[in-house]
């Protein structure tokens, strides 16, 4: 009997497949819902190796997202860029990336910010080199601060009893 996937897992195989998912609908002209089906069967492999099946709810959630409101997203994205970069000289994967990590910033209180930080400078490391994950990670560490301001004044190593040693953790990633 095959064990199940993590839920943490199925949502970051959900979020690999999303941003691929926006990558082909912004360099294709691909249809939302056409890609979505598309990607829904067991398409995701990365060189060979199966990953955990995604969550497809919340996969089409973030691919939807990513669309529907582009133009919002990739404003919240432009405020935190710094004056000599725009949303259009960044590198199409990195925008995609972006997006869906800010759709998550702005409409997912239910995961926390810097899950969907390490969520997304992990999949910008899986695709890129240093200077590219850390434009990544300056981003959507502004936006959450933008966001989220009371989530991440909290000190990061805070434990439950405030003793300052990190505790396990209740992601829900």
């Amino acid at each position: 009997m095959g064990r199940r996937a993590k839920p943490g897992k199925q949502r970051s195989a959900a979020r690999l497949a999303a941003v691929q998912a926006l990558y082909q609908i912004e360099i294709a002209g691909a249809g939302v819902e056409q890609v979505i089906a598309e990607f829904t069967g067991d398409r995701l492999e990365v060189e060979g190796v199966q990953l955990a099946k995604p969550d497809g709810s919340f996969f089409a959630e973030l691919v939807r997202a990513g669309c529907l409101s582009q133009r919002d997203l990739d404003d919240m994205i432009a405020a935190v860029l710094t004056e000599d970069w725009t949303i259009e000289r960044l590198e199409v994967l990195i925008r995609c990336l972006m997006r869906a990590g800010a759709h998550e910033l702005a409409d997912r209180p239910d995961v926390q910010a810097r899950v969907i930080i390490s969520e997304y400078v992990d999949l910008a490391d899986a695709f890129y080199g240093e200077k590219e994950t850390g434009l990544v990670n300056g981003v959507l560490d502004r936006l959450a601060r933008e966001l989220r301001p009371a989530e991440l004044a909290v000190p990061h190593n805070s434990g439950p009893h405030g003793s300052g040693k990190a505790g396990p953790s209740s992601a829900a990633g």
